[in-house]
Formats: structure tokens, C-alpha cells, sequence
């Protein structure tokens, strides 16, 4: 089978053997923004044409493929969502030589009745957890997704705009005068976690990145650390400190290291415990789609 992650920016394609491992992964930028209406058959040639002409008959996709703006509008499948019928709700489009399916996002409400949505998540979920107790599952990045899942589904999830938020902050707004890259600042990020978990609010906390360079001296580079920590902790007090305690008292974290190793530093500091979920020679998205995968009915 082919597997694609189509991502906004990027797009991911993995040659799966009928083992379920990787043969051969490959990576572009031709997320679905890049794509031209009516060019997403194009971009699968582009990138999977040569294993097309080898004999491969199923392509299963997630992610942003299945949006309004992608190939398909897949409509969101609701929470509680089972796996299998996640890979139940995939949707055909036309494509010569091959069976090409597109996943279905997800669909929630958080506790006030606001609406909450996802693509490919899910896919990276069925991945790294499939049919484990039940637990609390983040994946951080520009949009994190945090999602509790047990016995084989997904049965809600909050999604937090941290990354996003951390280069709007710093690259568009009064902050960027204060902060600039350099190499790693643990204490400046624990400060920054520290600070989340004190009155007055992140609007009111997001000044003092800028005040603590004006006035202690705190040097650029660990501003942009506890900008970090400060965000990343707001983010975590709201999703530990709500005491989720029904999902599990560890958290599983998928996505790039790095980034999640900031967050297990960062829930660790909060109290809580993680750990990130290790792909190996793998991939949480290509895992998934493996999974899904397997229960669709193909007709090749």
C-alpha cells in the first residue's frame, strides 16, 4: 500500500510492505496549499509515480487532503470515534491505475458546546496508541492537539494555538525586540513554566517577557526560552491542572522530538509524567495509516 500524510505545508509518502513496515518514505513541500485546483492526481504521480508503475493498486491518504481546500471534502467523522470506523468513513476519488481512499477528520465539542476539529491527528494516534488502556495523548506543535483515547478510539480532544502563537509573539508584535534564537536555556524555559502557573493570566504574564529584559537583564536568547516555557505552560496547566485524572497519569507525547522533549520537560514541571512515544525506524503516521489501513475493504 501507499500512504500518504498530506499535510498543509508538507506532504509525506510511504511505500508500506505487507508487513506494515516503511520500504521507502519520501517528503515534499506540496501540502495542499501548493496544490493547484484539480492537480492533486498530478502531485501523487509527482511523488509515488514510480511505485505506482511497480504494481501498487491501494493509496490510502490523511491529513488536509480531506479538507475543503484538498482533494476531497471528507466530512468529519464525530467523537467518540472508533478506529475501524474511522477507516470505514474513507472516501474514494477518482484516480487511473489505483484505488486512492481519503480519511475522514475528526469532530468534537469541548465542555461549553465550542467546536473542535482535526486532520491526520488521528491517523499519528491510531499509530503510536491503538488499543491501549485509556490515556492522554498530546502532539504538540503549531496547533497541539490534546486527546484522550482508549479501547481502540478517540473519544475527545482540545486543541491549543501555542506554536502559532509563539511565532506570532515573537516575529509580529512588541516581543520580537526582546527575544532572538540561540542554544538551549533550561532555567529561562522552567521560569517561564513557573510563571504560567501564577495569577494573573497569560496576557498579563506576556508583558513580562519583554519588561524582564528591559529591567533584570535577562539576556534575548533566554527570553525566547521562557516565551516558550510560558506558553507551553499555560498550555499544560490548562490540560494537567484540569486534573483529567479518568485518562491516565501519564502522558503520551507524539511528534518531533525536540519539541516533545520541551513538553515532557514542561509537564514534568507541572507535576505531572510523560513519555514520547519512540517511532524507532518508523513513523506514528505511517503506523496509523498501516492500521486504518487494514480494515478498509479494498477492492484490489
Amino acid at each position: 500500500m501507499i500512504g500518504l500524510d498530506w499535510g498543509t505545508t508538507r506532504l509525506r509518502a510511504f511505500r508500506i510492505a505487507e508487513d506494515g513496515m516503511a520500504r521507502d518514505v519520501r517528503r515534499a513541500d506540496r501540502g495542499v496549499l501548493s496544490v493547484a485546483p484539480g492537480g492533486f492526481a498530478d502531485v501523487l504521480r509527482e511523488i509515488a509515480g514510480d511505485w505506482l508503475a511497480a504494481g501498487e493498486r491501494r493509496v490510502l491518504i490523511a491529513g488536509m487532503a480531506g479538507s475543503r481546500q484538498g482533494w476531497l471534502d471528507v466530512p468529519y467523522l464525530d467523537c467518540p470515534a472508533a478506529f475501524g470506523a474511522i477507516a470505514a468513513a474513507a472516501r474514494p476519488v477518482a484516480f487511473e491505475g489505483a484505488e486512492v481512499l481519503i480519511l475522514p477528520g475528526l469532530a468534537t465539542r469541548d465542555g461549553d458546546g465550542v467546536p473542535e476539529v482535526m486532520r491526520g491527528e488521528e491517523t499519528q494516534i491510531a499509530g503510536a496508541v491503538g488499543d491501549a488502556a485509556r490515556r492522554l495523548v498530546c502532539l504538540p506543535g503549531s496547533h497541539s492537539k490534546w486527546a484522550v483515547v482508549g479501547a481502540g478510539r478517540i473519544e475527545g480532544f482540545r486543541t491549543y494555538m501555542t506554536g502559532e502563537a509563539f511565532a506570532a509573539l515573537g516575529g509580529a508584535t512588541i516581543l520580537a525586540q526582546t527575544i532572538e534564537a540561540g542554544g538551549p536555556e533550561p532555567d529561562a524555559f522552567a521560569d517561564g513554566v513557573a510563571r504560567a502557573r501564577q495569577p494573573g493570566g497569560l496576557l498579563h504574564h506576556l508583558f513580562g517577557v519583554r519588561t524582564r529584559v528591559l529591567r533584570d537583564g535577562v539576556s534575548k536568547s533566554a527570553s525566547r526560552a521562557y516565551l516558550s516555557g510560558l506558553l507551553i505552560g499555560h498550555e499544560i496547566g490548562h490540560e494537567i491542572g484540569r486534573a483529567r485524572p479518568a485518562a491516565a497519569a501519564e502522558v503520551t507525547l507524539i511528534g518531533d522530538p525536540a519539541l516533545c522533549a520541551l513538553y515532557r520537560d514542561a509537564i514534568a514541571l507541572c507535576g505531572g509524567a510523560a513519555r514520547v512515544h519512540d517511532d524507532g525506524a518508523g513513523d506514528a503516521a505511517c503506523l496509523g495509516l498501516t492500521r486504518l489501513g487494514a480494515e478498509i475493504p479494498w477492492r484490489h
